[in-house]
């Protein structure tokens, strides 16, 4: 990767921690519990395939022919949105 791309990356994933640890610290400082996340992506079954559709845009982000993989796909869809850096295991990094 290119050396700005990388310093760039490394400094939104900086700010993506200081945000979190102040959200962190809010909630304590006003003793409430933060909020659970809600799930980004939903499994539907269509026909005889499984649609993974973005809960917030209503688009279908990809589709597997059993639920165990339309299940393990929409997991990595949520790690991938979160920031984790996640491969399934037939994919190419």
């Amino acid at each position: 990767m290119h050396q700005l791309m990388q310093q760039r990356a490394a400094g939104l994933e900086a700010l993506r921690t200081r945000a979190i640890v102040a959200t962190a610290e809010f909630y304590s400082m006003i003793g409430k519990e933060q909020p659970v996340p809600e799930i980004r992506f939903q499994v539907q079954s269509k026909g005889n395939a499984f649609h993974i559709v973005e809960r917030s845009t209503g688009k279908v982000k990809g589709f597997r022919w059993t639920w165990k993989d339309a299940i393990n796909f929409a997991q990595v869809l949520e790690a991938r949105a979160d920031g984790i850096k996640v491969a399934l295991s037939g994919e190419r990094k």
